[in-house]
C-alpha cells in the first residue's frame, strides 16, 4: 500500500514539473504581430532566469542546430503572427551576455540561436515562418544566470 501512494505521489510531482511547460501564458508577454507590424509592436523585456534545460524541449531546430541554454519552463514570451512571414529575425541584447533562443511553433516545429557572430547573444533568422503561435524561451548559457535583456521581432 505504502508503494502505491509513493507512486502516486511521484506521478503528481512529475504533472506539476511538467505543466509549466505546456501552459500557454507566459513569464513577461505576448506579442501579435501582422505583416507591416511596428517596431514598437515587437520588443519586448525580460530577464533570463532558472536551471530547466531548454534541450528538453528539444535537441535541436529545423534546421538541425542545437536547441542549447538554460531557463524558466514558462516560455519569456507567446508570439502570435496572425499571417505566415516570408521572413522574421528574432533577436536578444543583453549587451553582449552569453544567452540562447528557443521559439517552439505551430505542429511543434522548433528554431534555435545561440551567438550571433561576434556577439554572444543569441538571434534566429529564418524564413517561411507559418501563421499561428509561437513560445519563445530566451536562456543562458548557464543554469541560474540573471540578465536583462531586450526582446526584438523584425521583418
Amino acid at each position: 500500500m505504502l508503494r502505491l501512494k509513493n507512486l502516486g505521489l511521484l506521478a503528481a510531482i512529475a504533472i506539476l514539473i511538467a505543466t509549466p511547460v505546456l501552459a500557454a501564458t507566459a513569464n513577461f508577454g505576448k506579442l501579435t504581430l501582422s505583416p507591416g507590424f511596428k517596431n514598437s509592436e515587437g520588443s519586448g523585456t525580460g530577464y533570463t532566469s532558472g536551471s530547466f534545460s531548454l534541450s528538453s524541449l528539444a535537441n535541436q531546430d529545423i534546421h538541425h542546430n542545437p536547441c542549447i541554454g538554460y531557463g524558466d519552463p514558462k516560455p519569456d514570451y507567446i508570439m502570435v503572427l496572425q499571417k505566415k512571414f516570408p521572413s522574421l529575425t528574432v533577436k536578444v541584447d543583453t549587451g553582449g551576455k552569453d544567452t540562447t533562443l528557443v521559439i517552439k511553433g505551430p505542429n511543434d516545429t522548433y528554431r534555435c540561436g545561440d551567438d550571433t557572430g561576434n556577439n554572444k547573444d543569441a538571434s534566429v533568422v529564418d524564413s517561411n515562418w507559418e501563421a499561428g503561435e509561437y513560445s519563445i524561451w530566451v536562456g543562458s548559457i548557464a543554469p541560474g544566470q540573471t540578465w536583462n535583456y531586450k526582446l526584438y521581432v523584425r521583418q
